[in-house]
């Protein structure tokens, strides 16, 4: 598996091992100890699926109280995956990271607890499968504004399809106040 750090310190792109040939592929999409090696000691409790259509914009989630890891992998489809760090003592406190996933190549997204995540489905329809760390729990969801000029994500879409709920979370500022330092991209 090769495994690249980001520009955030706790987010990871990973790419399993593929074994392709003429009848398609075989991967491993999570081998406990093989993420173990690669720094990944989180204990997963929950998968989740989510399929999307085109132009949707999930996000940005995360868990309040009780932060949570997450691996990310596209099962069908092509998505732009953001992580915000909500790290509030991390040097990359507000910044983001984002990247293509797909089901054309192995890529997963790996977050460590303290991140916000959101994404994009650019394809017709998007299978996302999350590894999650954390249960569910209704009463300790959060969002941040996908839209947050402090934040400065640059979407690869125009007019996303959203929902009520995504659209009205608050911004990074509205969270923090005052202990919000300088964000810049």
């Amino acid at each position: 598996m090769h495994v690249q750090e980001t520009s955030l310190q706790g987010l990871l792109v990973m790419e399993p091992r593929c074994f392709r040939d003429e009848r398609g592929f075989f991967l491993e999409s999570f081998q406990e100890h093989r993420y173990r090696e690669a720094g990944i000691a989180d204990d997963f409790v929950q998968d989740n699926h989510s399929r999307s259509r085109q132009h949707v914009l999930r996000g940005l989630h995360f868990t309040v109280k009780a932060p949570q890891a997450q691996i990310v992998t596209v099962i069908r489809g092509r998505i732009f995956d953001v992580a915000v760090d909500l790290r509030s003592k991390s040097p990359t406190f507000g910044r983001w990271f984002g990247a293509v996933l797909s089901d054309d190549g192995p890529r997963q997204i790996y977050m460590a607890p303290g991140f916000a995540h959101g994404f994009c489905a650019l394809s017709e329809f998007a299978d996302l499968h999350y590894k999650v760390s954390r249960s569910f729990d209704a009463s300790d969801e959060g969002g941040l504004a996908w839209n947050d000029p402090d934040v400065g994500i640059r979407w690869p879409i125009t007019e996303p399809i959203i929902s009520g709920r995504d659209a009205a979370y608050p911004k990074l500022r509205e969270l923090y106040g005052s202990r919000l330092p300088h964000v810049s991209d």
